[in-house]
């Protein structure tokens, strides 16, 4: 008789869980056209392999957000019903992918492919997300500080990642400031067009202290009588990012200049969405805002030319968020793992 241990074998360990790259390469550029318009126009301007690794790690960050919502490419949010489920299987098939065994999930194939070409970590995936879990819960932010976490876990820690993935060194501590800049005033922005969208699912990301000080109640800051409240919000948030997007800029001038316009070109298309809030005040959340085709073009060409300059301003005052202050209150939001048990050796 054969034994058990001659006929099984171990799946061995490949990046990308044995698909071929063309293949989750072919799969991550649909998931971005899907599910950014702004960010796939804005990738194109990439090299190549960088615009591959980014469409690698935006399939996962999507991935892992529509299950997290039950969702579909960020369309309506689904039953609540099993969030912490849907949680667990995130992080295990993102286990899976860091091992290199195959996931039966393209996107989560992807993340493990893009994660040792470019050496991201487990504790990079991990904080992205936390931000999801943060969500599941129905967690909402009561300080301005509770504010920065969650931005950083949904898209600051995102710009890191993706930092990385564009050659940025893991200790090049300044660098990855300026990304996590990046994802932060990307995060301020959408919070500022979305009210209206999230108060519909229930959520709320303008942190209770700034209600409290324009005594708004609980749950009823979309109400007409209170619209001039929430513009006066929402300029406050646009504010933030503009000082974020201006210290990104700073980053950006240090990149090569594929990756230098293309960073450009995003944050001057979704800080384009952030003052258009701003310009539309008590009209803001009628309907979505968006940005057209024609005017993201036009974002583009004028990124070119800030590109091939490469003199950005420094900025007279820095933001009142860094990356450094905000991994403290991250860090220290984290369960305390235990204490090592293992007896000390005798002498």
């Amino acid at each position: 008789m054969l034994a058990p241990s001659r006929i099984l074998r171990t799946t061995p360990s490949q990046a990308g869980g044995g698909r071929e790259r063309e293949d989750l390469v072919d799969y991550a550029e649909h998931a971005i056209a899907k599910g950014s318009r702004s960010f796939a126009l804005a990738s194109r301007l990439f090299d190549r392999d960088t615009r591959e690794k980014v469409w690698l790690l935006y399939a996962w960050c999507r991935r892992c957000d529509d299950l997290a919502d039950n969702q579909d490419h960020g369309g309506t949010l689904g039953e609540e019903e099993g969030a912490e489920r849907r949680l667990t299987a995130i992080r295990l098939l993102t286990e899976r992918a860091f091992e290199g065994l195959p996931t039966a999930d393209p996107a989560f194939d992807a993340f493990g492919l893009v994660a040792r070409e470019s050496g991201l970590t487990r504790e990079m995936a991990e904080d992205v997300i936390m931000g999801f879990e943060l969500d599941a819960r129905g967690w909402r932010p009561r300080s301005e500080a509770d504010l920065a976490r969650y931005c950083y876990h949904v898209a600051g820690a995102v710009g890191v990642m993706m930092a990385q993935v564009m050659g940025v060194p893991r200790d090049d501590s300044w660098m990855l400031d300026r990304a996590c800049d990046l994802g932060l005033a990307f995060q301020l922005a959408n919070i500022a067009r979305d009210l209206d969208e999230d108060d519909k699912a229930d959520r709320c990301y303008l942190p209770v202290e700034w209600l409290v000080e324009e005594d708004i109640e609980p749950g009823q800051h979309l109400k007409p009588h209170h619209r001039q409240e929430l513009t006066d919000m929402a300029a406050r948030l646009i504010r933030r990012m503009e000082r974020h997007e201006a210290y990104a800029r700073l980053g950006a001038a240090k990149l090569p200049f594929r990756q230098r316009w293309a960073i450009l070109a995003a944050a001057r298309i979704y800080g384009a969405i952030g003052r258009r809030v701003v310009e539309l005040g008590t009209r803001a959340w009628d309907h979505r805002v968006v940005i057209g085709r024609l005017e993201k073009l036009r974002h583009v060409a004028a990124a070119f030319g800030e590109a091939v300059r490469n003199k950005p301003e420094v900025p007279p005052e820095p933001p009142a968020w860094t990356r450094g202050a905000i991994l403290i209150d991250v860090r220290m939001a984290q369960p305390i793992p235990p204490p090592p048990m293992k007896p000390l050796a005798d002498e």
